[in-house]
């Protein structure tokens, strides 16, 4: 019952600043949530039902770097160690000042759109990927591709000249509960050379063979 009066009275205060917010209230639902939907930042509790906030957080790194502000009622060092190591951005223990919590939103969202700003588009050669807008082009001509491709090929270009893994494109863009076919990576590879190193006899998707998929553009 307490969780739910602190959530909703830092509702009331946000959208009173005029921040979009939304709530979950159980663990799973708000991890699928944060992998379904865009946020540009969430505060999660450490205790909540079915899902703690610290596996929630773990699973959300796996594929998404948003802003985490950790709330929790313990007060002690090592539940602060724990969740910084996997990744909060910063970490509140209850009670509370809603002033606190507005400077602490104000910088993590700082942060976030002077790392968005510097990184906007990504290219390799004559490919690029522009982030804001949701848009590749080749030569400047549009590709046009699915968001699963389009997720895809910025992971590639995230990570250029590495060799990715199945195992890790499917956490990365499929998300870490997906118990599909893995197979779905080579469809969606084919997908991607189909539109872009077949149309442009441009080889830059290459096969590391029993291993995963490599970009380059040699």
């Amino acid at each position: 019952m307490l969780r739910w009066l602190i959530a909703s009275f830092l509702e009331l205060e946000l959208k009173h600043e005029v921040y979009q917010v939304e709530q979950s209230h159980d663990g799973r639902e708000g991890l699928q949530r944060a992998q379904d939907e865009e946020f540009d930042l969430i505060i999660l509790d450490k205790m909540l039902p079915h899902l703690d906030g610290i596996e929630i957080l773990r699973r959300i790194r796996q594929t998404s770097e948003v802003p985490i502000i950790m709330l929790t009622a313990k007060d002690e060092v090592m539940d602060k160690v724990i969740g910084l190591d996997m990744g909060a951005n910063d970490y509140i223990t209850k009670p509370f000042a809603i002033e606190e919590i507005f400077a602490r939103i104000r910088a993590a969202l700082k942060i976030r759109n002077y790392n968005v700003s510097k990184e906007k588009s990504l290219q390799i050669g004559s490919l690029k990927l522009d982030i804001s807008k949701h848009r590749v082009t080749y030569k400047d001509e549009l590709v046009e591709l699915t968001k699963k491709e389009f997720d895809l090929l910025q992971y590639f270009l995230e990570n250029p000249n590495i060799v990715l893994t199945r195992d890790m494109i499917l956490q990365r863009v499929w998300g870490y509960d997906y118990l599909g076919d893995t197979n779905v990576v080579d469809v969606y590879i084919r997908y991607l050379r189909s539109k872009i190193d077949d149309k442009y006899s441009k080889k830059i998707i290459h096969t590391v063979r029993g291993v995963g998929y490599l970009l380059n553009n040699e």
